[in-house]
């Protein structure tokens, strides 16, 4: 009896990590299961009893038993270089722009950029709260311009919502902008100047790279463990040995690498950063993305002289076009509000007020709850995939929230080489060269796993391991 259902747990294991059942695919009952293979039901359910123990499946009250969506120990992580860094001028835009040019061809398998499938969006609960709003607005003649720090419903929503993992916000405090990345660049203007040097994390997300280089200033790019983030020792030493004028990070789920910065880490940092007087602007857009029980602290959380500027949206979550994003500017604010009159005056009403209406009654949260489970089996289910079909020497990280994963080939594979056949092959990828201003990560990628995961998908990352191979070899 005992080698029977460890023969057939044996079956199940294979066919999880050759694909044949994905992440949150549900197992056959144990009826069924008995009726199938002529085996008693104590046998069948000490299979299953043998997966849990293994961490292969979930058992869901009531419902059955699923196939656990884990990322660990299914290939080495990529390990953490600490190097000599100094302050850099950065080039990107050129490569950004070539590389880009694929974003918007419909018929590119979509591995490349970090945003979630529309299928994977509340189309339809979107499609109402338009409707109501858009007669709304009509009628009550909203056309003419909106507050420059935004919709006030919204920001009140917001301030409610970030109770529990942040300070208690005001509204007042909260400054709506067309976009994270707009709230980024508005926080890193206000404390900044053409000339400073701005600590990034290594590899860290292309666009900071570029608004670093369009402002003229320096990158400083520290090396980031995939499992808990920014390197606090060289955090220290940078901090002694340069002159800094703010810190642009990304501590739960950041992209690339999708770790979540150790509470205490986050708590040592702020302080560190706050004994200095340097700005930290906190990108957090994919906070509400975990794939833990709980959401995670913020660094805003611990920050006690208003040196975090705390920037986020609704863009991964909700609907990339409507462009709704926020900061918690701290001490900046007012700072903040005058470059936003300046440079846009206000941001939509419109979008706004489609934002609140779809906030105000619950349905955020019911979809963040579908949302997590689909990104977190999708993620799973592309980890596995590269573990069947790249090289042996492969590392993957092991995200706790958001959709990407960072992908280390051997030193010999060139991450350009791959995009471009890749891109022959219509495969959309993002080379890790993209993630540093120094030239580094050139034997990486980037993958994005925001769309659900089919035979399509599975024939993309076959042909990306084979396309990986024959660089190997030569």
């Amino acid at each position: 009896m005992g080698f029977r259902y460890l023969k057939l747990a044996d079956e199940f294991v294979e066919r999880i990590e050759q694909g044949g059942l994905k992440a949150g695919e549900k197992l056959p009952s144990l009826r069924d299961l008995h009726a199938r293979t002529g085996l008693s039901l104590a046998t069948v359910y000490n299979a299953y009893m043998e997966l849990e123990k293994r961490g292969m499946v979930e058992a869901r009250h009531k419902s059955g038993f699923y196939v656990k969506p884990f990322m660990e120990d299914i290939l080495p992580l990529p390990k953490m270089k600490r190097v000599a860094a100094k302050p850099q001028k950065v080039s990107m835009n050129a490569l950004v722009e070539f590389i880009l040019e694929s974003v918007g061809d419909p018929d590119m398998l979509p591995l490349g950029t970090a945003v979630a499938a529309p299928e994977l969006l509340p189309i339809k609960a979107l499609a109402g709260a338009i409707r109501a709003v858009s007669s709304k607005y009509i009628r009550s003649r909203e056309l003419s311009y909106g507050p420059p720090a935004g919709f006030g419903p919204l920001r009140r929503t917001i301030a409610k919502r970030a109770i529990g993992f942040q300070q208690p916000v005001n509204a007042e405090e909260i400054l709506v902008t067309a976009g994270c990345m707009d709230a980024i660049q508005l926080c890193l203007r206000a404390v900044s100047r053409p000339g400073d040097t701005v600590l990034v994390e290594s590899p860290t997300f292309v666009c900071y790279l570029q608004l670093i280089e369009d402002l003229n200033m320096y990158a400083l790019e520290l090396p980031a463990d995939a499992k808990t983030g920014i390197d606090l020792p060289s955090v220290r030493k940078a901090v002694e040995q340069n002159r800094i004028s703010a810190c642009i990070l990304n501590a739960n789920f950041q992209n690339p690498l999708g770790f979540e910065m150790p509470t205490e880490a986050k708590q040592e940092l702020v302080a560190l950063m706050a004994r200095k007087n340097i700005p930290i602007i906190e990108d957090d857009i994919y906070g509400d993305l975990y794939f833990g029980a709980a959401r995670p602290k913020t660094m805003k959380s611990f920050d006690q002289k208003g040196l975090v500027l705390y920037c986020s949206s609704f863009s991964k979550t909700l609907a990339p076009d409507l462009r709704v994003g926020w900061t918690l500017p701290g001490r900046f604010l007012p700072q903040v509000k005058r470059l936003k009159i300046n440079t846009s005056m206000t941001t939509s009403k419109l979008n706004q007020m489609i934002v609140a209406e779809f906030l105000k009654e619950g349905a955020y949260d019911r979809h963040l709850r579908k949302l997590r489970s689909a990104v977190k089996n999708q993620v799973a289910d592309t980890a596995r995939a590269v573990a069947r079909y790249f090289p042996e020497q492969t590392k993957i990280s092991a995200p706790k929230g958001g959709f990407v994963l960072w992908v280390e080939l051997d030193k010999g594979v060139d991450g350009m080489k791959v995009f471009e056949l890749a891109k022959a092959n219509k495969i959309f990828i993002t080379p890790g060269v993209m993630c540093s201003g120094t030239g580094k990560y050139r034997n990486c990628i980037r993958l994005s796993c925001g769309h659900p995961w089919n035979e399509k998908m599975e024939a993309g990352i076959r042909i990306l391991g084979e396309i990986i191979k024959e660089q190997t070899k030569g």
